[in-house]
């Protein structure tokens, strides 16, 4: 009888459209828990806080971040589909990611829960170069999964401006 494990491995290959949609699902859900800090801080503190000059208005990060976490699943899908062919490559391209992804939901913690702005943006900073390691990991093992985060990458490089701009002026 396969492991857990091994089942896992093989549902990406036997049942495709169910892996994706959970692993589009799982980064969605994990992805939007950071939105509890984000909520903290909405309230007095972020309201106070100078905005820099390109900040958009808080309506646009809900559809960008549901837009890139889907980008994010797919890719993560993308990946997993190959744990038969390169387990080992698989293997250190899912820990990177995960890696990555704490450090994700850290910044929301840190810049809205904690309201560190200059630590967000140490951690934004160590965000940037974790999505870089995600996507060299993940080019290993399928270069479209690797492309499909250069949206994500772009969007954070945006928000790592912002950090240092709201750092700057608060």
């Amino acid at each position: 009888m396969p492991s857990i494990r091994a089942k896992i491995r093989q549902l990406a290959r036997t049942r495709p459209l169910l892996a994706l949609a959970l692993a589009v699902l799982t980064v969605e859900v994990v992805g939007a828990s950071g939105a509890i800090f984000t909520a903290q801080g909405l309230g007095e503190w972020y309201g106070t806080l100078q905005r820099p000059p390109l900040a958009p208005p808080n309506w646009v990060f809900g559809p960008v971040w549901t837009t890139l976490f889907g980008l994010v699943g797919v890719a993560l899908w993308l990946v997993w589909r190959q744990a038969s062919v390169s387990p080992a490559a698989v293997r250190l391209a899912v820990g990177v990611f995960t890696l990555h992804f704490a450090f994700n939901l850290g910044w929301s913690a840190v810049f809205f829960g904690l309201q560190e702005i200059g630590l967000g943006l140490v951690v934004i900073l160590a965000l940037w170069l974790l999505i870089v390691a995600t996507m060299w990991t993940f080019n290993r093992v399928d270069r479209r999964a690797a492309l499909l985060l250069v949206p994500y990458l772009v969007w954070v490089s945006f928000a790592t401006y912002l950090n240092y701009q709201f750092w700057v002026l608060n």
